[in-house]
């Protein structure tokens, strides 16, 4: 299995391909070990998660927290993807990444009601971009950026490098591979998957 994930990710890579990883991604969520905080019985994947008409965020998933429910809401792009110019600041294609996730914000805080009804509550969003090569994110003006950004704003940035470090551990670490099965639902199944945690009840007063 872990061979099939392996090749299915590096043509994805090769090919910088936002699509094939996308699709390697619903395939093996295996490949988000190292975005969920509970690595433990986690809580179902659910992609394509349509709000507003125009808006979609790639995966979501719950973060069953005892202080209150957390949505962790990701964007994907290219594995490669240039974040940075020759000036070294941010490119328009990181920039219009972050701006994406930064539009769901805005959409939920203006529709408390829709935020309600597609995720029964929400303590809190846990935005994510998945973006960029290792090797980029490597530079030390890459590192200063991602540090200063991912501390002082609510848009975590990370390097698509992330699946290649789940992989490598649930590859070796016996307990990760079994303690980590998560499962990848349709995002029709989302409305059921709350209201089976009842969180529409527990939590009222988000």
């Amino acid at each position: 299995m872990e061979n099939n994930i392996r090749t299915e990710l590096q043509k994805a890579f090769d090919n910088n391909s936002e699509r094939e990883l996308l699709a390697v991604l619903k395939k093996y969520p295996q490949l988000f070990y190292e975005l969920y905080s509970r690595k433990y019985g986690p809580c179902p994947c659910f992609p394509e998660v349509d709000f507003g008409g125009k808006l979609r965020c790639d995966f979501c998933w719950l973060n069953d927290n005892s202080d209150g429910p957390e949505w962790v809401l990701v964007e994907i792009e290219k594995p490669l993807m240039q974040c940075f110019n020759k000036n070294q600041e941010p490119t328009a294609e990181l920039n219009h990444a972050i701006e994406q996730v930064k539009s769901w914000e805005r959409y939920f805080n203006e529709n408390p009601l829709e935020k309600k009804r597609i995720f029964g509550a929400v303590k809190k969003f846990r935005f994510v971009v998945v973006a960029g090569s290792k090797e980029e994110w490597s530079k030390e003006y890459a590192v200063k950026w991602r540090w200063q950004n991912n501390n002082e704003t609510k848009y975590e940035v990370r390097t698509s490098d992330v699946f290649w470090r789940s992989l490598d551990i649930i590859e070796k670490n016996e307990n990760a591979r079994e303690g980590f099965e998560i499962e990848m639902r349709k995002p029709s199944q989302l409305e059921e998957f709350y209201k089976s945690r009842e969180l529409d009840k527990h939590y009222t007063w988000y």
